[in-house]
Protein backbone atom coordinates (compact mmCIF):
# COMPACT_ATOMS: atom_id res chain seq x y z
CA UNK A 1 0.00 0.00 0.00
CA UNK A 2 1.67 3.06 -0.86
CA UNK A 3 -0.84 5.29 1.87
CA UNK A 4 -1.35 4.39 5.49
CA UNK A 5 -5.22 3.06 6.30
CA UNK A 6 -6.00 4.97 8.76
CA UNK A 7 -8.93 4.12 10.77
CA UNK A 8 -10.99 4.42 13.72
CA UNK A 9 -11.27 2.35 16.72
CA UNK A 10 -15.10 1.70 16.32
CA UNK A 11 -13.95 1.01 12.95
CA UNK A 12 -11.56 -1.62 13.58
CA UNK A 13 -13.53 -3.47 15.71
CA UNK A 14 -16.21 -3.38 12.32
CA UNK A 15 -13.87 -5.09 10.31
CA UNK A 16 -12.56 -7.68 13.10
CA UNK A 17 -16.33 -8.27 14.06
CA UNK A 18 -16.96 -9.25 10.75
CA UNK A 19 -13.65 -11.07 10.15
CA UNK A 20 -14.21 -13.13 13.01
CA UNK A 21 -17.92 -13.52 12.08
CA UNK A 22 -17.11 -15.16 8.70
CA UNK A 23 -14.24 -16.92 9.82
CA UNK A 24 -16.12 -18.60 12.91
CA UNK A 25 -19.64 -19.17 12.04
CA UNK A 26 -20.38 -18.87 8.30
CA UNK A 27 -17.37 -20.50 6.65
CA UNK A 28 -17.75 -23.63 9.36
CA UNK A 29 -21.19 -24.13 8.28
CA UNK A 30 -20.70 -23.56 4.88
CA UNK A 31 -18.00 -26.31 4.79
CA UNK A 32 -20.51 -28.75 6.31
CA UNK A 33 -23.19 -28.03 3.70
CA UNK A 34 -20.90 -28.33 1.23
CA UNK A 35 -19.62 -31.44 3.14
CA UNK A 36 -22.76 -32.67 2.98
CA UNK A 37 -23.69 -32.13 -0.61
CA UNK A 38 -20.53 -33.77 -1.91
CA UNK A 39 -21.58 -37.37 -0.23
CA UNK A 40 -24.72 -36.78 -2.30
CA UNK A 41 -23.30 -38.43 -5.51
CA UNK A 42 -23.44 -36.40 -8.70
CA UNK A 43 -21.75 -32.83 -7.98
CA UNK A 44 -22.28 -31.25 -11.61
CA UNK A 45 -25.90 -30.99 -11.17
CA UNK A 46 -25.97 -30.44 -7.28
CA UNK A 47 -27.07 -27.32 -6.79
CA UNK A 48 -25.85 -27.01 -2.92
CA UNK A 49 -22.51 -28.05 -3.74
CA UNK A 50 -22.34 -25.81 -6.93
CA UNK A 51 -23.41 -22.53 -4.95
CA UNK A 52 -21.38 -24.06 -1.61
CA UNK A 53 -18.34 -23.86 -3.19
CA UNK A 54 -18.85 -20.09 -5.11
CA UNK A 55 -19.74 -18.38 -1.63
CA UNK A 56 -16.68 -20.39 -0.17
CA UNK A 57 -14.65 -18.94 -2.72
CA UNK A 58 -16.58 -15.43 -2.09
CA UNK A 59 -16.09 -15.85 1.51
CA UNK A 60 -12.18 -16.38 1.86
CA UNK A 61 -11.57 -13.72 -0.75
CA UNK A 62 -13.66 -11.57 1.75
CA UNK A 63 -11.18 -12.84 4.75
CA UNK A 64 -7.93 -12.26 2.72
CA UNK A 65 -9.02 -8.78 1.96
CA UNK A 66 -10.54 -7.93 5.75
CA UNK A 67 -7.01 -9.42 7.00
CA UNK A 68 -4.71 -7.14 4.00
CA UNK A 69 -6.96 -3.90 5.20
CA UNK A 70 -6.32 -4.97 8.85
CA UNK A 71 -2.94 -5.44 9.03
CA UNK A 72 -2.07 -2.02 7.09
CA UNK A 73 -4.73 -0.42 9.68
CA UNK A 74 -3.22 2.52 11.65
CA UNK A 75 -5.44 3.30 14.50
CA UNK A 76 -6.03 6.64 15.24
CA UNK A 77 -8.31 8.05 18.25
CA UNK A 78 -9.58 11.33 17.10
CA UNK A 79 -10.74 12.12 20.49
CA UNK A 80 -6.83 12.14 21.20
CA UNK A 81 -5.98 14.65 18.69
CA UNK A 82 -3.94 17.31 19.75
CA UNK A 83 -5.06 20.18 17.52
CA UNK A 84 -8.79 20.64 17.47
CA UNK A 85 -8.77 23.53 15.89
CA UNK A 86 -8.56 22.03 12.64
CA UNK A 87 -9.98 19.64 10.48
CA UNK A 88 -7.93 16.22 10.67
CA UNK A 89 -8.80 12.44 10.87
CA UNK A 90 -11.83 11.85 13.03
CA UNK A 91 -13.42 15.59 12.96
CA UNK A 92 -16.93 16.16 12.39
CA UNK A 93 -16.86 19.22 9.75
CA UNK A 94 -19.46 21.57 9.34
CA UNK A 95 -19.31 22.89 5.91
CA UNK A 96 -21.41 25.67 3.94
CA UNK A 97 -21.81 25.84 0.14
CA UNK A 98 -22.12 28.61 -2.04
CA UNK A 99 -25.96 28.04 -2.24
CA UNK A 100 -25.95 28.11 1.89
CA UNK A 101 -26.45 24.19 1.91
CA UNK A 102 -25.69 23.15 5.12
CA UNK A 103 -23.62 19.94 5.43
CA UNK A 104 -22.16 18.04 8.39
CA UNK A 105 -19.69 15.32 8.03
CA UNK A 106 -17.04 12.85 9.45
CA UNK A 107 -13.54 12.06 7.82
CA UNK A 108 -13.10 8.88 8.79
CA UNK A 109 -11.02 6.41 7.42
CA UNK A 110 -12.08 4.84 3.95
CA UNK A 111 -13.06 1.32 4.83
CA UNK A 112 -15.42 2.96 7.33
CA UNK A 113 -16.81 5.23 4.99
CA UNK A 114 -20.90 5.70 4.81
CA UNK A 115 -21.97 8.75 2.79
CA UNK A 116 -25.63 8.28 3.68
CA UNK A 117 -24.43 8.80 7.53
CA UNK A 118 -22.35 11.57 6.48
CA UNK A 119 -18.94 9.51 7.43
CA UNK A 120 -16.42 10.11 4.17
CA UNK A 121 -13.68 8.73 3.66
CA UNK A 122 -10.31 9.84 4.22
CA UNK A 123 -9.00 9.65 0.72
CA UNK A 124 -12.26 11.37 -1.16
CA UNK A 125 -11.53 14.54 -3.02
CA UNK A 126 -13.87 16.69 -0.11
CA UNK A 127 -11.58 14.79 2.75
CA UNK A 128 -8.91 15.76 1.04
CA UNK A 129 -9.96 19.34 0.76
CA UNK A 130 -10.93 19.91 3.94
CA UNK A 131 -7.91 18.52 5.55
CA UNK A 132 -6.12 21.04 7.79
CA UNK A 133 -8.90 23.70 7.37
CA UNK A 134 -9.79 25.92 10.59
CA UNK A 135 -13.37 27.67 10.97
CA UNK A 136 -13.61 30.32 8.56
CA UNK A 137 -11.76 28.55 5.64
CA UNK A 138 -12.75 28.54 2.08
CA UNK A 139 -12.28 25.25 0.04
CA UNK A 140 -12.35 24.89 -3.33
CA UNK A 141 -13.17 20.86 -4.58
CA UNK A 142 -13.42 19.17 -7.96
CA UNK A 143 -15.96 17.32 -7.52
CA UNK A 144 -18.17 14.44 -9.62
CA UNK A 145 -20.99 17.13 -10.08
CA UNK A 146 -18.40 20.01 -11.09
CA UNK A 147 -16.50 22.46 -8.71
CA UNK A 148 -17.80 23.80 -5.07
CA UNK A 149 -16.73 26.11 -3.13
CA UNK A 150 -16.61 25.33 0.87
CA UNK A 151 -17.01 27.34 4.08
CA UNK A 152 -15.88 25.55 7.13
CA UNK A 153 -18.28 26.64 10.12
CA UNK A 154 -18.00 24.36 13.02
CA UNK A 155 -15.38 21.21 13.93
CA UNK A 156 -15.64 19.04 16.86
CA UNK A 157 -14.04 16.25 17.86
CA UNK A 158 -15.16 13.12 19.89
CA UNK A 159 -14.99 13.67 23.54
CA UNK A 160 -11.82 11.72 25.47
CA UNK A 161 -13.66 8.40 27.32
Amino acid sequence: MDRPNYITPAGYAALKAEYDALFATERPALVETISWAAGNGDRSENGDYIYGRKRLREIDRRLGFLARRMKAAKVVDPARHPDRSRAWFGATVTIVDEDERERTLTLVGDDEADAARGRIGWNAPLARALRGAAIGDLRRVTLPAGEREYEVTAIAYPAIA
